[in-house]
């Protein structure tokens, strides 16, 4: 897990062989994305705002479960 500056998620991580993104929010909420590509969370990772990239390009992109 990586932390990340935002005023919305606290850290992140990726776990290549199942292709899955955990994204942890400071509100202590944390969803699991699946079917992740691992180029998109490095996009995320290194993103100039995290929450805004969060809410572009994943939160309705994949499916999801709160862990």
């Amino acid at each position: 897990m990586h932390y990340v500056d935002s005023s919305n998620i606290e850290r992140i991580g990726y776990d290549s062989n199942a292709s899955t993104l955990r994204i942890e929010f400071k509100s202590n909420k944390t969803y699991d994305y699946f079917n992740v590509p691992e180029s998109v969370f490095n996009e995320l990772r290194y993103a100039a705002s995290v929450g805004s990239y969060h809410a572009t390009n994943i939160k309705n992109s994949y499916s999801y479960a709160q862990v």
